[in-house]
């Protein structure tokens, strides 16, 4: 029996892309206002909020990875988790 095509696959392989040191620079940047931006909306909603709390610890593990020199996997992850967030 042939499984559903709804199913969203874990991970799939960003494109390849070059991009100059500025490009990286600006993105960072803009990145890490949108984090920024997103926690301080988080912590206007209720502090015993599952969701919030949740959010928080996501928001948190993308700042720690983008303060960070990461591995190529440490990179996925920070991929996934900003596609998740959609921020």
């Amino acid at each position: 029996m042939e499984r559903g095509g709804g199913a969203i696959p874990f991970h799939s392989p960003a494109p390849a892309v070059a991009s100059s040191p500025a490009a990286d620079g600006s993105q960072h940047g803009d990145r890490e206002k949108a984090v920024s931006a997103e926690i301080e909306r988080v912590n206007r909603l209720p502090s015993n909020s599952s969701y919030a709390i949740h959010r928080l610890k996501v928001l948190n593990k993308l700042r720690h990875l983008m303060s960070i020199k990461r591995t190529t996997s440490q990179d996925e992850e920070l991929e996934l988790l900003f596609a998740s967030l959609s921020i």
